[in-house]
């Protein structure tokens, strides 16, 4: 069975990896992105001398669904394309290359979370229970039949970093069962239930910016949201933008008189911002410079 993998993040490189182990396999060749692209992913991985260590063919292109790559792909003679961690979609023309055997994998518990920046909004919705899922590629958003999911819980406190952890791990366990499976035909898709599909809209850094007047706790949500191996969320100290890494809600017990927005204690373990429903946001880590203390933080 050929395969080609087309992406360029940490997901794609545990395709390429289960892709060159597994029996019954050939890895025909990787499309990625060029380097002066990098920036379209804020996780991008450079696959190269992954790629070139195995021996496969690599391609890199700014659209995989451009002629010139559709030419080259068809080339390799691909039974199945393997499209993990690419943003765009896959159009008509590249799907005919392998009709009914483009496989995806999403983060979230298809057919809920379709779409765009499911991680960070995995954590602001607060979801308790996701899941990772494999799926078939089809004219839609995520919408394509089920090979295999794998659900599993949430922690209070999950980081976007750790929730991606998370997703590679079980992507990692997935794959090796489904590619088993595929190369003996004994895979069954099952159709998604349009009746459970919610959306996720696309999420721009400029969306990580804080509101001071929400409450501590929606806070801290989007600074766990925001994180590494994102652009982070932020906030203005003068004309200088401070990314805010690390915080927790706390109680504030002499400081009732003050603004949203406003540093209200400096520690050696870091600062404290007060929020909207009175409580305060303790901030460990960050990138910026110390506010001094009474200064007002701007939000949205």
């Amino acid at each position: 069975m050929r395969a080609l993998l087309i992406g360029a993040v940490e997901s794609t490189r545990v395709a390429l990896r289960a892709l060159a182990d597994a029996p019954g396999w050939t890895l025909a060749g990787l499309v990625t992105l060029p380097l002066d692209l990098a920036g379209r992913h804020s996780d991008f991985v450079d696959l190269e001398a992954e790629a070139r260590a195995i021996g496969c063919p690599m391609l890199r292109t700014a659209n995989a669904n451009a002629e010139e790559a559709r030419t080259a792909i068809a080339a390799l003679a691909p039974d199945y394309l393997f499209v993990i961690g690419w943003s765009q979609l896959c159009g008509e023309a590249m799907r005919a290359l392998a009709p009914g055997r483009v496989v995806g994998y999403h983060p979230a518990p298809l057919p809920r979370l379709r779409g765009r920046g499911v991680i960070p909004w995995t954590i602001l919705l607060d979801e308790p229970i996701t899941a990772g899922t494999l799926f078939l590629i089809d004219e839609g958003t995520d919408s394509g039949a089920i090979l295999a999911q794998h659900f599993f819980h949430v922690a209070p406190d999950e980081t976007a970093a750790t929730l991606y952890a998370r997703h590679i791990a079980v992507l990692e366990a997935m794959l090796p069962g489904l590619l088993s499976g595929l190369a003996a035909g004994t895979v069954e898709p099952r159709p998604q239930d349009e009746r459970y599909a919610t959306w996720a809209a696309r999420r721009r850094p400029e969306d990580g910016v804080i509101d001071w007047h929400d409450d501590a706790v929606a806070i801290w949500r989007m600074v766990r949201a925001c994180g590494d191996p994102y652009p982070g969320a932020w906030t203005m100290l003068g004309e200088e933008r401070l990314v805010i890494l690390k915080a927790e809600p706390v109680d504030l017990l002499h400081h009732r008189a003050a603004l949203a927005g406003q540093v209200v204690e400096r520690s050696e373990q870091g600062f404290t911002v007060r929020c909207g429903d009175g409580r305060g946001v303790l901030v460990t880590e960050w990138r910026g410079a110390r506010p001094s203390i009474h200064v007002r933080l701007r939000g949205a």
